[in-house]
């Protein structure tokens, strides 16, 4: 999949190509349906926004991210697109008239079909909308699809619905909507070690991930960077929290991988977040600990090996 970053640098290279878009955090289902309408026109192409518009517009209220550049863009090629366009986004774009907007997309990239949700906006003040879009394509020969919302068991598959799920530690439900299991990427760093010391050695992950789930203890799985995509995913549990237990005030994520031994310091995970087990809690000992640890782990166990391994 090829990557520009910007409407300028990809020039005609898509031209009569579709393109979907859209900010796409998450690459959920709902995103996933217009890259499929778009692969119907193929080849097809995403455009999107990089940051968040949210962060220049309003950065207080901005969201946490639920996927960062790098993995979006591994997302976004899995959906079958060939090309993506990461567009700067600033405050001075924001200004960006409709009108512009509709040339950008039509004349500079050339784009033959735009594939957009319902409710897409465009331009300054949102003045933009499908209907102006539709008129400006028309005009040019180019075709607008409009792909109606995604609803899972009666939600609408939506990005701000999966971050309050992933924020309530509601994992499973957030799973339905993204169509995999969340996960987050990270690097193993030295922590106390105190893992090791009662029989359950857990890798200290340190992620640049900004959405992180609820504090508590989950079953995941995890794959070694290294081992590359055909890796395999190795079941364990994890805490997220504060180890109150040991007076702990920083949060961190604690990985421990089920029947695995070797050396995972400076090694790049892959955690992915299956089910929530329990909130986290403080132990009058480490001896209580250590026998809830033991729970943890085989039920973990059983609903990695419910889902497949």
């Amino acid at each position: 999949m090829k990557v520009f970053q910007s409407v300028s640098e990809a020039g005609g290279q898509l031209k009569g190509q579709a393109v979907a878009l859209g900010n796409f955090d998450g690459v959920h289902v709902g995103h996933q349906a217009l890259f499929a309408e778009a692969v119907r026109h193929a080849p097809a192409a995403a455009l999107t926004f990089q940051p968040h518009p949210g962060k220049v517009l309003q950065p207080e209220l901005a969201p946490k991210l639920i996927t960062l550049l790098p993995r979006k863009l591994e997302l976004l090629a899995a959906c079958g697109l060939t090309g993506v366009v990461v567009q700067p986004f600033t405050r001075d774009y924001a200004r960006t008239p409709p009108s512009d907007f509709e040339s950008a997309l039509l004349d500079v990239l050339g784009a033959g079909h735009l594939v957009v949700g319902s409710d897409f906006t465009y331009g300054v003040a949102r003045a933009g909308t499908v209907t102006t879009l539709r008129e400006a394509a028309a005009k040019r020969g180019a075709h607008v699809h409009v792909v109606q919302p995604v609803h899972v068991d009666g939600v609408v598959a939506s990005s701000s619905r999966i971050r309050e799920y992933i924020l309530e530690g509601r994992v499973g439900a957030a799973r339905r909507l993204l169509g995999r299991p969340f996960d987050l990427d990270g690097t193993v760093v030295a922590g106390a070690g105190r893992g090791r010391t009662i029989g359950f050695p857990t890798a200290n992950v340190d992620t640049q991930n900004e959405l992180r789930p609820a504090p508590g203890v989950y079953a995941i799985r995890a794959r070694l960077k290294a081992e590359g995509e055909g890796g395999p995913w190795r079941p364990g549990a994890a805490n997220i929290g504060v180890k109150p237990t040991f007076g702990g005030t920083e949060v961190t994520i604690e990985a421990h991988l089920l029947d695995f031994s070797g050396d995972l310091y400076g090694q790049e995970l892959r955690v992915q977040f299956l089910e929530r087990l329990r909130p986290e809690q403080r132990f009058g000992s480490a001896a209580e600990l250590v026998g809830q640890i033991k729970r943890d782990v085989e039920a973990a166990r059983t609903v990695v090996a419910r889902d497949g391994g």
